[in-house]
């Protein structure tokens, strides 16, 4: 079994990666398209060096892709997939009657916002 201790240890990795509040947020805007770090710290409400930390570790484990721009650098993912997978998670965090009232609606509302079409941008 060494080839599924293997591919479980890279899930694991992937898994880790994600397990930011402000990478799973990364990854829902880059669901839409390419994006710089100012557009992404404006749209997750973070710092630009906050954001360039954790597209680090994106990059780091081949989530995202950069591509430079004269002094921009824009990302995306590499695995567009990736952003419907994030979704699906939050079947996972499914409001049950001991959750708060606040918590259901943050799930809710995330499902929605994330289940809608991307919209079109100009980067």
């Amino acid at each position: 079994m060494p080839q599924r201790n293997l591919a479980t240890k890279a899930l694991a990795r992937i898994m880790s990666a994600l397990s930011h509040a402000d990478r799973l947020k990364i990854v829902e805007e880059l669901r839409e398209g390419e994006r710089d770090v100012g557009t992404l710290a404006e749209r997750i409400s973070s710092s630009a060096v906050r954001v360039s930390q954790n597209m680090a570790v994106l990059r780091a484990h081949n989530l995202v892709i950069e591509r430079r721009e004269g002094r921009h650098v824009y990302y995306r993912l590499a695995h567009p997939t990736l952003a419907r997978w994030v979704l699906e998670g939050l079947r996972f965090v499914a409001p049950d009657q001991q959750q708060t009232e606040a918590l259901r609606d943050a799930v809710e509302t995330a499902v929605a916002l994330w289940s809608a079409e991307p919209e079109e941008t100009s980067s």
